[in-house]
């Protein structure tokens, strides 16, 4: 048996190796572009990106692939870290560089668990979950121990980052009653 992933046209033009970005709040507008971008193509309303704490530079993207792959586990986040971790070869992004992580939703905790095994240094939140509880996803049992753990593992945290923008992504799932795969 072979399982595989197909990932849509429009995500892949948007990972480009030779593009920079220079700020928090620009990587997280490309984050939430892509979750947008999803919506508009029938896809959950989660983007996510991954870049090079140290230049910047642009590794790889991850929009929801849930529905359209028929995969529970094709979160933003996965999908990120699993096109990061093909293009470096590597199982491990820490072996590669020091690498974050930028979702436009906080991430879940299957998410957590990925981002903990990938070898994320950085991860950065648009939305809180609560907003994602609000138009009906079920974000598992994520505590404030869970992101503590993370800590301890020399994993920086950052919410919050343009959570107006992400959080209109959400809601705009909502109003055009996008499915909710995980009730």
């Amino acid at each position: 048996m072979k399982i595989t992933v197909d990932i849509p046209d429009w995500l892949e033009k948007y990972i480009n190796p030779d593009r920079t970005l220079s700020s928090d709040e620009e990587k997280m507008l490309l984050a939430i572009e892509i979750a947008g971008k999803s919506i508009e193509n029938g896809g959950g309303p989660f983007g996510a990106v991954i870049t090079n704490r140290k230049t910047g530079e642009l590794l790889s993207c991850g929009a929801n692939l849930v529905v359209k792959n028929n995969l529970s586990i094709l979160h933003a986040e996965i999908v990120a870290i699993m096109i990061a971790q093909k293009l470096l070869g590597s199982y491990s992004l820490a072996r590669a560089g020091e690498f974050e992580l930028f979702s436009s939703s906080e991430p879940c905790a299957m998410c957590l668990g990925a981002i903990l095994w990938s070898g994320i240094k950085r991860v950065v939140w648009g939305a809180p979950s609560e907003v994602a509880r609000n138009i009906g996803f079920d974000e598992g049992p994520v505590y404030e121990q869970s992101w503590s753990y993370l800590k301890s593992k020399g994993i920086e945290i950052v919410s919050g980052i343009k959570q107006k923008e992400a959080e209109e992504n959400l809601y705009l799932y909502k109003q055009r009653n996008g499915a909710i795969y995980n009730p």
